[in-house]
């Protein structure tokens, strides 16, 4: 362990990114904190299984065998002899606990706990977790874990209707687990530091090392790929991290990526990142809607002539194709794609099957997301 929207908002889903990145070279710059991840400075997951009691009726169901056990074997280290097939666990839920640990946790820190329903229990809501360890992936005790649940919602009902709000299964507990163990890592003896940033970028991991650098004074920051930079403490630092930590996650970079398109198809969002190009290309767009309708009418004898009334259908069909045309010049922009696209009228929907058309042809320059 180490330390619906509508055509009129179409624009509106890139005005964000416009207004504040239009081209690469005006890119924001940011803190190097704010991108990068630091070694040794980082969480630990802890997790256990517990008990939740004083539940009013809405715990584990006795088909839930492993509550049941859990219920007999708590009670008998308590010297409570029981039988347990009588054991009755509608007041009781088996839970897993879950925490974050800091590397930089000590003994008597207290942190925030997550308590998930493991069974069938219908609500925690009301319920208290009886003391529950909690280990590393080491296998290591790190924490007890008691207390109270906090439960964000309700779940109420009858024979014929229910009503419900959030979740009710899962809980949090502040403060309620207890630090009994540090992690055995010495953040001030490294004698070398590794920066992971968020993103594989060769540019911005060169202006991460030539910052680091230049505000050091020397080569004491390395590249070890697309996204690491090794960082050698200089000597006039070692033993005193905090203070050269804290001089370096301030400084200032500007971060580049590749550019980019994220398709959301459940939602039809369109995001496009402000480095996204495109070669001289036409677009034509178009929807065929074909009507079809039936309807019935009655044709009845004259007077007195010995016919029969009968029911003869007409049909009627009408065919429209709507064709829609784009033209965008070579090189066209972020802005004059998006311009283009509200011209004609397309939709997310449209936009989602233009910009994938135009990958495949070849004409949109920059990596298509779809999730």
């Amino acid at each position: 362990m180490y330390g619906h929207f509508k055509l009129t908002g179409l624009g509106l889903i890139f005005l964000f990114a416009l207004t504040l990145v239009v081209d690469q070279n005006l890119a924001q710059a940011v803190r190097l904190k704010d991108i990068a991840e630091f070694g040794g400075v980082r969480t630990n997951d802890l997790v256990g299984y517990g008990l939740v009691v004083g539940l009013a009726g809405t715990g584990d169901k006795s088909g839930s065998q492993f509550t049941v056990q859990s219920m007999a074997n708590m009670l008998e280290s308590m010297g409570v002899k029981v039988d347990r097939a009588a054991l009755k666990p509608k007041n009781v839920a088996a839970v897993m606990v879950t925490a974050k640990m800091p590397a930089s946790s000590r003994p008597g820190s207290r942190l925030d706990a997550t308590v998930s329903s493991l069974g069938d229990a219908s609500s925690l809501l009301g319920g208290v977790l009886l003391l529950t360890p909690l280990k590393g992936v080491d296998g290591n005790i790190y924490a007890l874990c008691q207390g109270s649940l906090a439960v964000g919602g309700f779940a109420a009902g009858g024979e014929a209707a229910t009503a419900s709000k959030n979740i009710t299964t899962v809980g949090r507990i502040p403060n309620g687990a207890v630090i009994e163990r540090s992690v055995p890592f010495t953040f001030d003896d490294q004698k070398e530091i590794l920066i992971t940033l968020g993103s594989e970028d060769f540019s911005t991991t060169k202006q991460v090392t030539d910052s680091l650098n230049k505000a050091l004074g020397g080569s004491f920051a390395h590249p070890q790929d697309a996204s690491t930079v090794s960082l050698t403490v200089p000597s006039q630092y070692q033993g005193n991290l905090v203070a050269l930590m804290a001089s370096l996650e301030n400084l200032e970079v500007r971060p580049d990526s590749r550019a980019k398109v994220v398709v959301d198809e459940k939602t039809g969002t369109v995001v496009l990142g402000a480095t996204v190009s495109l070669s001289k290309v036409a677009v034509s767009h178009g929807n065929l809607n074909v009507v079809v309708s039936e309807q019935a009418q009655v044709s009845q004898p004259g007077p007195f002539g010995g016919g029969q009334t009968v029911v003869t259908p007409a049909t009627q069909l009408g065919v429209r194709e709507e064709q829609r045309r784009l033209l965008l010049m070579d090189g066209a922009s972020i802005q004059e794609l998006v311009d283009g696209l509200n011209a004609i009228g397309a939709t997310p929907r449209d936009l989602i099957s233009i910009l994938r058309t135009m990958k495949s042809a070849g004409a949109l320059h920059a990596d298509l997301e779809v999730l």
